[in-house]
């Protein structure tokens, strides 16, 4: 995510390179001639800030893709249902939205390094907080963690991400966000492996519970020591060069962001966006669990359910298990994300990215049909494709949204980031859904998110007044 609210001319300079076409970086001459990826024009090699930054990448979603599996322990723990559990994605996008503005600020008045250690701070007093939080037991003690640790991963996502554009060749900035993004993907493949292994136990819930602070306890720890390696490190302050060239007519800059098509719906189709991811994320144990059919013998002792702890016996059946779902979740899940945005770098700099995110979107709506649709494996299958289609649409919203907007992008930012409120609020909806009607049909609510977002894709050239931008993935999520 990237927000910044006066100082997000980072941002304008990050989706300039989201929207620029890689045709001049794939040149052999430009290759043979190009300063190095971390070499800036002054000579500097900032390999090593870029490593440090990179580090920022896997913590924030090695935090996300643990929190992506609590619900389902808080059910059972707690006794709560599907929509109160919800709670724990509304407590994190909470998180990011309180933050995001007083982020900006600190990070404009006290300069990046400052930034980053402050939310480091923050990151390790919300993990350290799980100890009290384990012994107090209460749903809101939990809550304010989770809330707390967006709160500082909210610094690092505002700073990491434009920081990687400049730590070398400009031409090269978008092939640096794509690396840093592989820290990002092994963190989101590792977050729900961790917390599968402490939230869930085959001792039993309360076995669990009792072990659930062990894993925040040891991410403060290294995170504190990050914090160190950071305050004793000098991070230079390397100014964006200004090649956007995105500056409105004069006789323009009065008019309101608002009056733009293209960015209002920019701001709605991230809103729903985030929903349905958020929605998604947090769901996909409970379906596991409770609709994806009973697997044979050879699925006991199976790697990619974790072994013999990965099913349970219901009815003399052998059913995937919370942890098993969580091993899923990893394995097959996270790594098809992954894999969306690897490739999505590639298929972005051939195909016009509206058209892209809008056939990606609608593949997903038609994946949420067959979940719906209660297909047994196939629908299991429906929903492992639906994180593939998802990879590469945070990003594109984002640059497709403030794509013209010149100076008034800094401002058209933050309202779209803004707008991941929708995974604070819509996951309550799928999980009362959930509760009423099962979880298959719980996934109707992100089928319709999709829609929402692949009408913005198809509509966009219209939209804008534009139909010849080609769009490289540069942004994360």
């Amino acid at each position: 995510m990237l927000w910044d609210t006066d100082n997000l001319a980072w941002l304008s300079l990050n989706s300039y390179y989201i929207l620029r076409p890689l045709e001049s970086i794939s040149h052999p001459d430009f290759l043979m001639t190009s300063p190095s990826l971390f070499r800036t024009a002054d000579g500097r090699n900032h390999i090593f800030t870029f490593a440090m930054i990179s580090s920022l990448f896997f913590l924030w979603a090695l935090c996300n893709g643990m929190i992506d599996v609590m619900d389902k322990h808080f059910q059972d723990f707690l006794h709560l249902t599907k929509s109160q559990s919800a709670w724990v994605q509304f407590a994190h996008y909470l998180g990011y939205f309180l933050m995001a503005l007083p982020a900006g600020w600190l990070a404009r008045r006290f300069g990046y390094k400052s930034g980053i250690i402050a939310g480091l701070i923050l990151v390790a007093l919300g993990c350290l907080w799980f100890i009290p939080a384990t012994s107090i037991s209460t749903f809101w003690a939990f809550l304010l963690g989770v809330c707390v640790i967006s709160m500082g991963l909210t610094f690092l996502e505002t700073i990491a991400n434009p920081y990687t554009t400049v730590l070398g060749s400009a031409d090269l900035a978008a092939v640096r966000i794509n690396v840093a993004q592989s820290f990002n993907g092994v963190g989101w493949i590792l977050g729900p492996i961790i917390g599968g292994m402490f939230f869930y136990s085959e001792g039993g819930v309360e076995e669990a519970h009792q072990r659930l602070w062990i894993p925040y306890a040891g991410i403060a720890c290294g995170v504190i020591l990050l914090a160190l390696v950071f305050w004793m490190t000098k991070l230079p302050e390397i100014n964006p060069p200004d090649d956007y060239h995105l500056e409105e007519d004069e006789g323009q800059k009065g008019v309101s962001i608002w009056s733009r098509p293209h960015f209002v719906m920019a701001v709605v189709a991230q809103f729903f966006y985030v929903a349905a991811q958020a929605g998604i994320f947090a769901f996909f144990i409970n379906y596991v669990v409770s609709e994806v059919p009973a697997v044979g013998e050879a699925w006991k002792d199976s790697f990619w359910l974790g072994g013999r702890a990965g099913v349970s016996n219901r009815d003399g059946n052998w059913f995937i298990s919370e942890q098993g779902a969580t091993k899923l979740l990893a394995y097959f899940g996270f790594t098809l994300f992954l894999l969306g945005r690897g490739t999505g770098s590639w298929i972005l700099s051939k195909i016009p990215a509206y058209r892209v995110m809008g056939v990606y979107a609608l593949l997903n709506v038609f994946m949420m049909v067959g979940i719906a649709l209660k297909l047994g494996w196939v629908s299991l299958v429906a929903l492992f494709l639906s994180f593939f289609f998802m990879s590469i649409m945070f990003p594109t919203i984002f640059a497709l949204g403030i794509h013209g907007l010149g100076e008034k992008s800094k401002l058209a930012a933050s309202f779209i980031v803004m707008a991941i409120m929708g995974g604070a609020l819509l996951p309550k909806l799928m999980g009362w859904v959930g509760d009423t009607s099962g979880m298959s049909l719980a996934f109707l609510v992100p089928m319709g998110c999709f829609a929402v977002v692949s009408l913005y894709g198809f509509l966009w050239p219209k939209l804008s007044g534009t139909a010849s931008v080609s769009v490289a993935l540069g942004g994360s999520h």
